[in-house]
């Protein structure tokens, strides 16, 4: 199965606030003879001779989600394949370690610039998300961040917070969180070529941007993926228009070559699935490009010439390829992991003389950002003040576990977490009162993170707090109860593997009672074996009502399922989050902790 893509709802953190007061380097190019001096690395840059090429170090990452700490548990870690061919798990991640690995790596490379693939916010942890995310926007500008995409997370809470983390301002709401301190925006452009306003048919920010030192110029064009729309809530893409990439990416290729500007980066919010999960692991083998599928090879593909590598994001994983572009030449296309765990190093070779970058040149590697490295004092200084802030908030005891419960570090369609997450919106919305739910379905892209049994400060082990329950479902989506035939019941399960979804299934997560058998051996909606499908023991009836628990991301037909957006007589009842914290309070005790659920309600062939 490849992998499966993130899945944004809408962030109210307004909404929470007012709760809560109560190794091995892959080479990805073939490198060409050059001329002589063609390698003269950073030389001749004073007045005198100049040599005809430079060497510009493009250091980029992508999807940092606000983890401004190191990610708990297998979120936290990167596969790493060693010589004798096993496979290791390496911490790494916090922007305490991130700036450090920037900086050294900066370090004897004077033309050096730094961009990123895009959601660099959005379903971010509580240190970042209590606050609309400026402790990262504050984050990246002393990280020296040059250039970033948007990507779909930065919609989270609309546009206008999206201009408001650009340009700076207190929040409307909320106002300012430090007495006497007005946040100031980021000191980066974010870059959204293919988001359009639909009332004046213009991008909403900088389409590009274009980087500049001693006569050296590289362009950068930044774009979304184009379906955006089907993974934010209705909210947050209000009166926008998303274009396709490849398209967006050729026109201001174009018109950067107007102005001069032959070297170019895309910075593309869209990513692959290498076959691989180590970091280290050659994409190019057995040939260029081989190694990798998803959406960003028909893009890379599609992409003029004219844009000499790809930096890309949104599937959270790690690659270093050549894919061939329209003319058939080789091409970088890179992702960094997610969470500030890896950066990728890229060897751009400029000739002064065509102003462009040789691309038989081009190198590039991926790095761990490891945590056996010193902390950048700054970004210690920075966590510590916000977790300050945080406190009364964040460490506020919601229940006990046995161990962890995985979510988000979970591969199998049916994840515990899942399971527990579902579980508690059904016993949230059950009451008549409260909705007379019979079901409830959760969507695997809003899992963030595991349940982490090991402490994260000085709670003690096995004690879940506001900040890590808050980190396994940051959007704070309002619950819906729907009505739902039993025909439209089945539609969706099968939304799951078919349409939009047959590529890259998504496997809803489902409360207990509902069972049935996903048979990956056949194809698009029939691996939901449908005559297996029982709830309570009962098949389904077609034609029978059922009260369906669901957020609202899932309510308004998101994620392709397009099924549940057929739901009519909605109850909006409780945040997803408060259940799952009620849930925990409800079943879990210092003496007596909460274990992780079986995972018996998907019968999966392989």
């Amino acid at each position: 199965m490849s992998a499966t893509p993130q899945h944004p709802q809408k962030n109210r953190v307004s909404r929470r606030v007012l709760a809560a007061t109560a190794g091995l380097v892959t080479v990805g190019a073939l490198v060409a003879a050059m001329p002589a001096g063609a390698h003269d690395r950073g030389k001749g840059h004073g007045h005198g001779h100049q040599s005809r090429t430079v060497d510009v170090q493009l250091l980029s990452f992508n999807d940092l989600h606000g983890n401004l700490e190191p990610p708990a548990g297998s979120a936290g870690t990167v596969s790493e394949t060693q010589a004798d061919g096993t496979v290791t798990s390496v911490p790494a991640g916090g922007v305490e370690y991130l700036a450090t690995s920037l900086r050294t790596a900066r370090k004897g490379n004077p033309y050096s610039v730094t961009a990123a693939g895009g959601d660099m916010v959005g379903a971010s942890p509580l240190l970042s998300g209590l606050f609309h995310d400026e402790p990262t926007i504050e984050a990246l500008n002393g990280l020296d961040l040059d250039v970033t995409a948007v990507g779909n997370h930065e919609f989270d809470e609309g546009a206008t917070e999206l201009a408001r983390l650009q340009n700076g301002g207190c929040h409307p709401v909320e106002g300012c969180y430090e007495k006497g301190k007005k946040f100031k925006g980021a000191d980066f452009p974010y870059l959204a070529a293919n988001v359009t306003s639909e009332k004046t048919g213009k991008p909403i920010l900088k389409p590009y941007t274009v980087w500049k030192k001693n006569g050296v110029k590289i362009g950068f064009i930044g774009v979304t993926l184009e379906g955006t729309p089907n993974i934010v809530t209705a909210n947050g893409v209000k009166g926008l228009k998303f274009h396709d990439e490849i398209e967006t990416v050729n026109k201001y290729a174009k018109e950067l070559d107007r102005q001069g500007v032959k070297s170019i980066v895309a910075l593309i919010h869209e990513g692959g699935a290498p076959a691989s999960a180590s970091y280290n692991y050659d994409c190019d083998s057995p040939g260029a490009g081989d190694g990798i599928s998803g959406p960003i090879v028909d893009i890379a593909k599609g992409i003029t010439p004219k844009v000499d590598a790809l930096v890309t994001g949104h599937t959270h994983q790690a690659y270093v390829c050549t894919v061939p572009d329209p003319s058939g030449k080789p091409r970088m296309v890179t992702s960094a992991s997610s969470f500030g765990k890896l950066y990728t190093d890229t060897t751009l070779t400029y000739d002064r003389r065509t102003n462009d970058i040789v691309r038989t040149s081009v190198e590039s590697a991926n790095h761990i950002v490891s945590r056996d490295q010193a902390k950048a004092t700054d970004m210690t200084k920075l966590v510590a003040r916000w977790n300050t802030l945080a406190a009364p908030i964040a460490n506020r005891p919601q229940g006990w576990i046995t161990a962890d419960i995985n979510g988000r570090g979970s591969t199998a369609p049916e994840k515990p977490l899942g399971n527990l997450i579902a579980d508690a919106q059904l016993e949230g919305l059950a009451p008549a009162d409260k909705g007379g739910a019979v079901v409830a379905f959760m969507n695997p892209g809003g899992i963030r993170a595991d349940l982490v049994h090991a402490a994260s400060g000085s709670e003690g082990d096995g004690v879940v707090t506001y900040g890590e329950a808050f980190t396994v479902q940051p959007f704070t989506n309002m619950m819906n109860v729907v009505d739902l035939t039993g025909a439209q019941l089945v539609a969706a399960l099968q939304q799951q593997v078919s349409g939009s979804n047959a590529a890259s299934p998504k496997i809803l997560q489902v409360s207990k009672g509902l069972t049935y058998t996903l048979d990956l051996t056949k194809s698009g909606a029939d691996r939901v074996v449908a005559d297996t499908i029982r709830l309570n023991g009962e098949a389904i009836d077609p034609a029978k009502t059922y009260r369906v628990a669901m957020n609202e991301f899932l309510a308004g037909g998101g994620d392709g399922f397009a099924a549940l957006g057929e739901g009519t007589n909605k109850l909006v009842g409780a945040s997803d989050l408060d259940l799952f914290n009620a849930y925990l309070a409800a079943h879990s005790t210092a003496d007596a902790p909460l274990a992780p659920p079986a995972t018996d309600r998907i019968t999966v062939v392989q």
